[in-house]
């Protein structure tokens, strides 16, 4: 497979360099110190290799915990806005299909229900319905998990398993007015993927389909491209259902059918899987299910493993993203928080699915510093301190969680 080339920074992030340039992070000025080399250390086990259908990643930005399990180093998120596809992080319910199916990516068709006109539709028909681009968080829903202390089974993601990402396609609400707009009872739209199902089991207990409310159509999108490439396999290629603001596991890859209707898909993934179940329970359709993200920020410099600090000014920077709602502002506390201080926000605003860069310049002095960031968004909502428990590891937005302790000497 050959190599996404990845969206050119130097044009979509060039605000967020200037701003972080004239704050002294690029080059720093007087009185500010860099990280010293960290000490020699013993030798780590040998990372694991990636796996053969992601080969084109860049392995040193990746943590591979399985071969449909891979996390973004924390270190490599940087202090630009947009994720390349070569480090944004991998979760898979199946495995991906056949590299056959992007040999023709124009020849790949959705079958679209519950509207009054219902039909398959090819790529190369959706491309004439309209044209939308969206720049959205991508996360998994189990992010986060890590921090639990019950130690959930899954994946013990940190905050590798998100990335922020530009998608470009159809608008699905131009597809369903297309073709006579919805049927009546329409609560939930579901989407399904196009994965090879394994034979001699039910496929309602291995396919990957979930609903989401109906209101969702307003922004959700059928999507061919990623970061102005086309759309890679290992991330839902060819067409992939983006529903902003949700959960990743919302949005479907190798999508093969959207569908309106009054219930929630039976698919176990959705009736069971993904639910925010109370520790100590069995997760059930009675349970809230894993939709829209919430308010969350965490920091990504300076880190622990960066090595020892030299007193002086350092540039505490990190992301915070509301889910469907913009980011107003994100404080940051260096003392464990017992106090905050405002950050700034930079680099551009690429909307309200997007995640924000954020700066706060201090001076630390010799000593252990927790470094603590906590978000706002658009509507209020301030990021919480703790998690909520539940038995699967979901959702976790705690601010205590996500903070990191640093060494000056």
């Amino acid at each position: 497979m050959s190599h996404p080339a990845t969206l050119p920074r130097r044009q979509m992030l060039a605000g967020s360099a200037a701003a972080l340039s004239a704050l002294g992070f690029a080059a720093l000025g007087k009185g500010a110190h860099a990280q010293s080399a960290p000490a020699p250390a013993a030798a780590a086990p040998a990372a694991k290799p990636l796996p053969s259908y992601v080969a084109w990643k860049n392995p040193d930005a990746l943590i591979v915990h399985s071969s449909s399990t891979l996390e973004t180093r924390r270190s490599v998120f940087g202090t630009s806005v947009v994720t390349p596809a070569s480090q944004l992080y991998i979760r898979n319910n199946l495995p991906a299909p056949d590299a056959a199916v992007v040999a023709d990516r124009d020849g790949w068709s959705v079958s679209i229900e519950g509207v009054k006109n219902p039909r398959a539709l090819t790529v190369a028909e959706l491309k004439t319905l309209g044209l939308e681009t969206v720049t959205t968080v991508l996360q998994c829903s189990g992010n986060g998990r890590g921090f639990f202390p019950s130690k959930p089974s899954g994946t013990p993601w940190t905050v590798g398993a998100a990335g922020c990402v530009v998608w470009s396609g159809v608008p699905l609400r131009n597809v369903v007015a297309a073709l006579g707009g919805l049927a009546s009872g329409a609560a939930y739209l579901t989407g399904t993927g196009g994965e090879k199902l394994p034979e001699g089991v039910d496929p309602l207990t291995v396919v990957v389909e979930r609903s989401v409310p109906v209101k969702a159509l307003d922004d959700a999108i059928l999507a061919w491209e990623m970061n102005s490439e086309p759309m890679p396999l290992a991330h839902g290629g060819p067409l992939r259902l983006i529903v902003p603001g949700y959960q990743g596991v919302n949005n479907i890859k190798y999508v093969k059918r959207v569908a309106f209707g009054a219930e929630q898909s039976q698919a176990r993934i959705m009736s069971h899987g993904y639910r925010m179940s109370p520790p100590g329970t069995k997760a059930g359709p009675d349970q809230p299910s894993v939709w829209e993200m919430t308010t969350k920020s965490w920091i990504n410099g300076p880190l622990p493993e960066q090595g020892t600090l030299k007193a002086g000014l350092v540039q505490v920077h990190g992301v915070a993203f509301g889910g469907t709602r913009g980011i107003k502002g994100v404080d940051v506390s260096v003392d464990g928080g017992k106090t905050w201080q405002a950050a700034q926000l930079i680099g551009p605003d690429l909307g309200r699915f997007a995640w924000r860069q954020f700066v706060l310049p201090v001076r630390l002095a010799a000593g252990s510093h927790e470094l603590l960031s906590r978000a706002t968004d658009t509507a209020g909502n301030v990021q919480p301190e703790q998690r909520e428990e539940n038995l699967g590891g979901y959702n976790n937005a705690s601010w205590r969680d996500h903070g990191v302790t640093v060494v000056v000497a």
